[in-house]
């Protein structure tokens, strides 16, 4: 047998596997690495987090990036460079992370990166009859296989529009193995830089299931915060609760045409960016409203957007299927942001994705670990008539 598909053979033949995740999202704030341990694949698999690091990228990374990511115009070879050169600098945090786990490469069967997204173009942006949905990622794969001696499984999102898909959200799959329960609905809600939730109704439910990202998640309030605050991001959400909601300026944004796209539907940076924010405060003729509710102003439109959201899925269903929504993704820890959205969905109760037993902030990055577990052991997610297992609860 050819050595290497040996090696993939053993890989995909063990009882348990050790998955490195990684992930780097929207809000360019670091990348997240985790170490899984996952034993079996499909409905019988069961993920353990046994470490977790977010590495903080340095401003002049984040500045290179910026110059790239969901942007109309950018240099081909600044493209072409950081597709390699954030691939090894991936690479190095990998090995530095293990390191300080006192972990030996040798012992990772494989790494699961899903790279920097730089631009998101499904079909309900481009508008392009007859073009499929399409997605961009840069940090090869090869070069971070390459440089710490792993093997690597990259392009998640590239593989997602090959299938018909639009590439986002990603972590659907996951969620539908690990955390569909035999009695309980459940929404896991992710406010990352934008915001998405997969619907898993109970086993006992005949409702439908549902995934689709909702519009902006910190993305914006981060954006605002850095420009007018000099800080990375509104911690805890004080500066929301010090400012005022102004209505009007709310009214235009929520009456973007993005809003009236059908569930499901995906978006990004590309959409939902300042110079949005700046279009439609001249449509509201807010362009002299203050910092602190102009902050105020984006965080109840993210909250008022996600709860419109989940209220149009959930619409029709009875009290025994309405679900607990389950938070993960940056967005959690601003306190304002979750107030609001407790308040908008005073019927649904609100529990942190730490209750079922993982990290909040490590959900995404494992998510990962577990595609990456299934495109090993060449398992797809069972029909809805097949028997589903839940490993919580």
């Amino acid at each position: 047998m050819n050595q290497v598909i040996g090696s993939l053979t053993n890989i995909a033949s063990k009882q348990r596997r050790k998955i490195v995740g990684l992930m780097s999202g929207t809000s360019l704030d670091g990348l997240d690495i985790v170490l899984c341990e996952i034993t079996g694949s499909g409905e019988n698999t069961m993920l353990k987090i046994e470490n977790f690091k977010t590495v903080h990228y340095p401003p002049d990374i984040v500045k290179r990036m910026r110059t790239i990511i969901s942007v109309e115009t950018a240099s081909l070879q600044e493209v072409c460079l950081a597709n390699s050169w954030l691939a090894n600098f991936h690479a190095d945090l990998v090995l530095e992370t293990l390191a300080d786990w006192d972990i030996d490469p040798s012992e990772i069967d494989c790494i699961a990166s899903h790279g920097q997204t730089i631009y998101h173009a499904p079909f309900v942006k481009h508008r392009e009859e007859g073009l499929p949905n399409a997605t961009l990622q840069i940090g090869d794969g090869d070069h971070i296989a390459r440089k710490t001696g792993i093997l690597t499984i990259s392009d998640f999102r590239q593989k997602h529009t090959a299938a018909g898909g639009e590439g986002a959200p990603m972590v659907s799959l996951t969620d539908r193995l690990l955390f569909t329960h035999r009695t309980e609905s459940r929404c896991m809600l992710n406010i990352g830089g934008i915001a998405n939730f997969a619907f898993l109704p109970s086993e006992q439910s005949q409702a439908e299931y549902v995934t689709t990202d909702t519009g902006p998640g910190n993305t914006m309030i981060n954006a605002v915060v850095q420009r007018y605050f000099d800080k990375d991001y509104d911690e805890d959400g004080d500066i929301a609760a010090s400012g005022s909601v102004q209505a009007r300026l709310l009214t235009a944004m929520l009456e973007d045409s993005y809003f009236k796209e059908p569930l499901p539907k995906t978006t990004g940076p590309e959409l939902f960016n300042t110079q949005w924010v700046q279009d439609k405060m001249e449509e509201a003729n807010s362009t002299d409203i203050s910092p602190e509710n102009l902050v105020a102003t984006l965080t109840w439109f993210t909250a008022q957007s996600i709860a419109s959201s989940i209220q149009t899925v959930i619409e029709g269903l009875t009290e025994e299927q309405t679900p607990v929504i389950y938070l993960s993704g940056g967005g959690m820890h601003n306190d304002t942001l979750v107030k609001w959205l407790d308040d908008l969905l005073e019927e649904i109760e609100l529990k942190s994705f730490e209750v079922l037993g993982y990290l909040p902030d490590a959900k995404e990055a494992a998510s990962f670990a577990v595609l990456a577990n299934e495109t090993l052991c060449r398992r797809g997610l069972p029909d809805r008539s097949e028997t589903r297992h839940a490993t919580q609860g």
